[in-house]
Order: structure tokens, then sequence, then C-alpha cells
């Protein structure tokens, strides 16, 4: 491979703000993508997958490259230099890459991979929780979640079926395959921008991963009913739910941030999800005007979203432990405000995407312990492993509320 001077400085600039300004990886990526229009998309590729590769792995090639943060411009060329020699790639002479001892870079990693937490390129804090927590399940599951998310699309069934879509796809010279257990899934067999086809633009399908088509699905929802997404986001799984509704019923789509609403109205309408009202919760009157009101409740509640770190590498640096106990704290204050949407008869589904029991399972039997939760019963949990499945994280447990 031939290194372009002007993609591996665009990489580097990016890296610094993501490292040493604690920027978010994909919006700094973003924006090195639109530094100059005249890079095509091979271009574009190497900037955002080298950039994510570093942030993926940035213990690992510090250990190496025997630097700490915050990064200086020669420590982050420090860091490139070890990747490129990882994956076999000849170093240029350029001024900023220092001489490269690359026998010793070969050595150090085979040394570093010894020790788990190094290896994996994790805090130790999140080592130690993963083994607590997971035993030794944790070991296969923290590699699997270091390795590259494929894409998933999710066929938009208010305008088209796989089969459909995925020829639509094959004429924009983008082929996609079926994911066996997964209705309405396809995977690229490639990574490509699918966001600039015209299947895209008219509402044929939405980017989203497998294993979260599948919390939608479990909710058990019926033409006509009333159903409520609490805390919907910019709406990818309330458009599911408005294509197993068929736009018949009515969903409301609650969330504290309304930038992310503004956002799910404009890919409802793309998508041609008439159902969906958006309801911004600026005040605690949001939530009890819709006590007792709803047939159903996903609650969709924020997490540490360790189950998505193969696409979200960067969190893995911003988590820190003392947040973990807030977010648990917040789940079940969530939990005992919002199940009481549910009226007599309905039911709810309490999802994360996140692996570990105490903010899952665990969370489900304390809220049934409680009295908020006295009510419900649990029908039936399922906890969905990227080393077993291959795609994302997640947990998601349907509860009933007593008639």
């Amino acid at each position: 491979m031939r290194l372009h001077r002007n993609l591996v400085f665009a990489t580097i600039d990016a890296l610094r703000d993501i490292f040493n300004e604690g920027k978010y990886a994909d919006k700094e990526i973003g924006k090195a993508l639109k530094r100059d229009k005249r890079w095509g998309a091979r271009d574009r590729a190497f900037i955002a997958e080298t950039t994510y590769d570093i942030v993926r792995w940035k213990r690992l090639y510090a250990e190496i490259a025997e630097v700490k943060e915050p990064f200086s411009r020669e420590n982050l060329f420090r860091l490139f230099a070890v990747w490129c020699v990882l994956r076999g790639i000849n170093l240029p002479d350029w001024p900023q890459i220092e001489p490269t001892p690359t026998r010793r870079i070969k050595g150090r990693f085979d040394e570093l991979s010894k020790i788990r937490k190094i290896r994996e390129s994790i805090p130790d804090w999140m080592d130690e929780l993963g083994e607590k927590e997971l035993g030794k399940v944790w070991d296969k599951e923290i590699a699997a979640l270091n390795e590259q998310a494929p894409v998933i699309l999710r066929a938009n069934s208010f305008k088209t079926d796989t089969r459909k879509l995925k020829s639509l796809l094959l004429d924009e010279n983008i082929v996609v395959q079926p994911v066996k257990g997964y209705d309405d899934a396809l995977q690229l067999v490639e990574r490509q921008n699918v966001f600039t086809t015209k299947a895209f633009k008219d509402g044929l399908f939405e980017v989203q991963d497998a294993n979260s088509q599948l919390v939608a699905s479990f909710l058990d929802v019926e033409n006509g009913m009333r159903v409520i997404d609490t805390c919907a986001g910019a709406g990818g799984k309330s458009l599911h739910l408005a294509a197993l509704m068929e736009n018949k019923g009515q969903i409301i789509a609650l969330d504290i941030y309304a930038n992310k609403l503004k956002e799910l109205k404009r890919r409802a309408r793309r998508a041609g999800a008439h159902n969906i009202e958006a309801r911004h919760i600026d005040s605690t009157k949001v939530v009890k005007k819709l006590y007792n009101s709803a047939d159903r409740v996903l609650i969709d509640a924020p997490c540490s979203g360790l189950g998505v770190l193969s696409r979200n590498p960067d969190a893995k640096w911003k988590l820190e432990p003392e947040f973990l106990d807030k977010l648990r704290n917040t789940q079940a204050e969530i939990l005992n405000s919002y199940s009481k949407m549910v009226k007599s008869g309905g039911k709810m589904v309490y999802a994360t995407c996140s692996i570990l029991p105490s903010e899952n399972n665990e969370q489900v039997k304390a809220f049934l312990k409680r009295d908020e939760g006295k009510e419900f019963k649990l029908i039936k949990d399922k906890s969905m492993l990227s080393s077993t499945s291959g795609y994302d994280g997640f947990y998601m447990a349907l509860l009933e509320k007593n008639s």
C-alpha cells in the first residue's frame, strides 16, 4: 500500500482531537472526510478505517510505541508507525516518521499480547468488570467487540422487501446478502457508503444492526395499538414498530433531546411512517399524562453501550466506572417511572445495548421486587452476545402488567 501524505495528515489531525480533546470519533472522522472534495471512496475509506483502527487499539499501540497521553504530534505519528508495521505496510521516508525498529515493534506486540487488557486494548477497570460479570465468556466477548462491525440494513416493509431491495442495490453496484434468522436484514458484502444511494433516499431501508432489529418484534405489537417508545432518540426502533403495525394505530416517540426527535421526524417522512407522534420530554408532566394509557411500552434504556464497542470503539476511553454507577441508577428510575405508562394487561420491553447483567436481567429482577414492579411479571428475556451472534450485544426483556 502506498501512503499519501494528505490522507495520513488528516488521520493524525482526527486522532489528535479524539484523544486529546475528547471529541467523538464519528464526528471528527466526518469532518476529516470533508477536507478535500477531490478525495474518492478509497481515500475516505483509508481515513475512516485507519482512524477507527488506531482508536480501537490505542492502549496496545501506545504500550508498543512507549508513549503516553496527552499525545504530541510526534507521539501520534509513532502510533501510526506501529499501525503500519503490524499491517506489513512499508513506512514512507517522511521527516514526521522517525526511524522505526520494526523487529522491536513486532517483539513488543508478541510480548504484550499475552496480557488480555493490553491485547484487547481496554482500561483496567473495564477488564476487571467484564470478568466479574461475564466470567470466562468475557475473553471471547471482548475479542468479538474489537472486530469491525458489519453493515446491516433493515428493509422498509412499507416500500419493499429484502428480495426486491437486494436487486435494486445490485443495480447501484452494492452487493448484499440475507441474514439468516433476521426477516428484514441484509448485510453488505463489502463496506460502502449506502447513504448516497437512490434506494436510501427513497426510504427503502435504514441502517440498523441485526440484533437491534429484534427489539421491535419482541414488543409483540398489533395493528391499532397505542405504543410508546420512551427513549426514542432518532427513531430507529419507532420506524420499525410503525412498519410492523402497518401505520395502523399510534406510536408516541418520547425523548429528552429535542434535536433527536427532529431527526426522527425527517426519517419518518422518508420512510413513509405516518403514525408516529414525537413528543419532547421537557417536564415530568409529559410522562405523567400518559400513565396507564399504552398497550405497549418500549424502554430502550440509556446504557454503557458495551455491546456496541465494535462500532463505537472510542466509548472504551470515554466511559468511567463512576458514570456506570450513575447509569444503573438512571435505568432503575426510568423503569419505575415509564412502566406506569403501561395499562392493565399491557406489555413492556426493557432493552439495552449492553452485555452486563447488572444493566440487564439484574435490573429487571430488582424492578419486579420493587413496589413499582409488583403488578408486572416477566414473560421472557433474551441476551445476545457479539461472540455468539456476530452482531451487537443486546438484551431485551418482555414484561406484562396484570389485568
